[in-house]
């Protein structure tokens, strides 16, 4: 399994243990495992249903609390951290999302600006301008006034993760943020991906399509019954023998004629 230096990953867990329920009916999701996330890359968590990808997300922000083990962000125990300070350096977009009902795009993405509000501290023109370039870089900028109900799902959703990117945080977490969402609008969201990694953030995302994550991540971590399999760049680790011991079906890899990265072909359950 391919690594990520400590000192290269501004987000590691180390031996992490993770349980979900109480008493008899508590179970352990996540056991002894060690991740690091490479610093100004997009790193895919695949897997199948059940496997603990969403939860290893909620661990690495904060909102599971594990057994045993640390979540390490820049070398400091999250759990430690304060909540402002944590917020100012990681954000989260959920799979499941909630707007009040008529908020409109830039409203939204307003919110992205409560960690660096003080108590007494208004809206400043600073605040406008990150709003802004928020907007930009989401590919939003025309319909900031839109109503979020009147949107396509791509649309909402690229309008979430610009409230994310007005946190100014150099660390976003997203669990499967096209979920749900058609073709077009799972590039848009991609795309978006792709444009924030390479303006310096460091991502992870979970996510169900292994395709599209051998195609639009740097970086890919591979989880079967709590813990990782195989971790690296996707065209180092991803093989027939991997797709067979994730999912329980069989493909032929090939190498995609316009990316170079693994294209699965020929899919067929084992027999």
């Amino acid at each position: 399994m391919t690594s990520v230096s400590s000192a290269e990953s501004p987000l590691a867990a180390h031996q992490l243990a993770v349980s979900y329920g109480r008493g008899r009916t508590r179970r352990r999701v996540i056991e002894g495992l060690d991740l690091q996330l490479p610093a100004g890359q997009v790193t895919a968590i695949v897997g199948p249903n059940g496997c603990g990808k969403s939860t290893l997300l909620a661990s690495l922000s904060r909102l599971q609390v594990p057994d045993a083990g640390a979540v390490l962000l820049d070398g400091h125990d999250i759990q430690r951290l304060p909540a402002r300070e944590m917020a100012r350096r990681l954000a989260l977009l959920p799979q499941e999302t909630q707007a009040p009902e008529g908020l409109t795009v830039s409203e939204l993405i307003r919110f992205g600006r409560q960690p660096h509000q003080g108590m007494f501290q208004q809206w400043s023109a600073e605040d406008e301008r990150v709003v802004e370039a928020a907007l930009t870089a989401a590919d939003l900028s025309c319909l900031a006034h839109r109503r979020l109900d009147a949107m396509s799902g791509g649309q909402r959703q690229r309008a979430w993760i610009a409230m994310a990117i007005a946190q100014q945080t150099p660390l976003l977490l997203l669990d499967e943020p096209t979920s749900a969402l058609d073709l077009g609008h799972q590039l848009e969201v991609f795309e978006l991906v792709r444009a924030l990694a390479a303006a310096g953030k460091t991502l992870a995302m979970v996510l169900h399509d292994l395709a599209s994550a051998c195609r639009f991540a740097d970086h890919l971590v591979a989880m079967y019954a709590g813990r990782i399999v195989a971790a690296g760049p996707p065209r180092e680790i991803v093989t027939e023998a991997l797709v067979r011991e994730l999912y329980g079906i069989e493909c032929t890899l090939i190498d995609d004629p316009a990316t170079g990265s693994p294209l699965l072909t020929n899919l067929r359950l084992r027999r």
